[in-house]
């Protein structure tokens, strides 16, 4: 009797292990996040209260001086054996401009839509360990800076982010030939677009190399065609557009990083007049405890023919230097960052105003950034 009791005990006890191991053939679900906040004080005072210059482009995100809600994100990830999907949604003023490629709902302009909430929303597949396949829309490879605040070390963001794209909607695939190794291409729906607006898809594609330990470079590129269409007019705009990027990271000591991004593009147009903007930026940070860290980002960037945005009061196109300083604080066991930052744009043209009305070439800002993870 005892040993039957013993043996019906036994099985008891083991029906919680196999119901746990069926729930976890079921996957695995997580969820994360953050929101930030800043404020920012413009030393120019200008009129509009706004930091965007002639042409309104000057920054991607901190725009306004004053009291501001960045970004709220929900980061919804699940996976499955060889699969994953995510479900990246942001909500707030920079989840805005950094989707405005979303904008125009499928019903058209003037009407609303929830395109514009969804920041990244993809499934991978992995065929094999080395190879991993990729559908939906998806955060640009090209650059050293991305969206989402809490991995960036500075809060505002370089002209090369902002003049370059921040989304694709489309396929890639990735390759890993080893881990030093790898190789990525994709097909597109053109910079920045939810739909494709001529029927002729953008090409993307990274190499990605690991020289030593402790040392990763990237290249990428995307080229696409801008030709666009109006029910009208037929094709009011032709053209091809080339963006070849480099991103690399070495780790100097344990504690000092050194990063390096650089850009070239070049917009060819109809006629076969070819025009080029593009830049470099350099990114020392030094890790002096494990909650406190100094950082810098020295940038220059040239518009001077005028295809990106960033022109001046005339519409000519402007070159800029940029120097950025940004110590972080890492509080309440990580959760928290706290970023104040100070930066100083200088124009070789008038691109500011100040108090007065006054035009003048350079803008000097401080922020303090507040962003909470989890």
């Amino acid at each position: 009797m005892k040993k039957t009791l013993i043996t019906l005990f036994s099985l008891f006890l083991a029906v919680p292990a196999f119901s746990q191991d069926k729930e976890e053939d079921k996957g695995k679900l997580t969820f994360s996040g953050y929101i930030d906040s800043y404020y920012l004080a413009n030393f120019n005072n200008p009129r509009n209260m706004k930091n965007t210059g002639a042409s309104g482009t000057a920054r991607a995100f901190d725009q306004k001086t004053g009291f501001s809600l960045g970004l709220i994100q929900t980061k919804i990830g699940y996976a499955y054996k060889n699969t994953d999907v995510v479900v990246d949604l942001a909500f707030g003023p920079n989840a805005d401009l950094g989707n405005y490629g979303n904008a125009v709902s499928v019903l058209g302009n003037g009407y609303g839509g929830t395109s514009l909430a969804i920041k990244q929303a993809y499934f991978n597949w992995k065929p094999t360990d080395k190879l991993t396949l990729t559908a939906g829309q998806f955060g640009t490879h090209i650059g050293y800076e991305v969206i989402d605040a809490p991995l960036n070390y500075h809060y505002s963001l370089s002209n090369l982010f902002n003049n370059g794209p921040f989304y694709h909607v489309g396929v890639k695939a990735a390759y890993a030939v080893s881990d030093k190794f790898a190789l990525m291409g994709g097909i597109v729906n053109g910079v920045d677009q939810l739909y494709s607006n001529n029927n002729k898809p953008g090409l993307i594609a990274q190499v990605f190399v690991q020289p030593v330990g402790g040392w990763n470079v990237y290249v990428n590129g995307i080229t696409a065609n801008r030709n666009t269409k109006d029910a009208t007019s037929g094709l009011t705009d032709k053209g091809t557009y080339n963006l070849l990027d480099l991103t690399t990271t070495y780790q100097v000591t344990e504690k000092f990083l050194l990063g390096l991004n650089a850009a070239t593009g070049k917009q060819t147009y109809a006629a076969g007049e070819s025009k080029t903007w593009g830049g470099f930026a350099v990114y020392p940070k030094y890790d002096f405890t494990s909650t406190f860290s100094l950082g810098a980002r020295y940038e220059s960037f040239s518009n001077k023919d005028g295809v990106t945005a960033l022109l001046d009061y005339d519409g000519n196109g402007v070159k800029v230097n940029s120097i950025t300083v940004t110590p972080t604080f890492t509080v309440a066991d990580g959760h928290l960052l706290l970023k104040p930052e100070f930066r100083v744009d200088s124009y070789d043209k008038n691109f500011f105003t100040d108090g007065d009305g006054v035009k003048t070439k350079s803008q000097s800002t401080f922020t303090w950034a507040m962003i909470y993870k989890f």
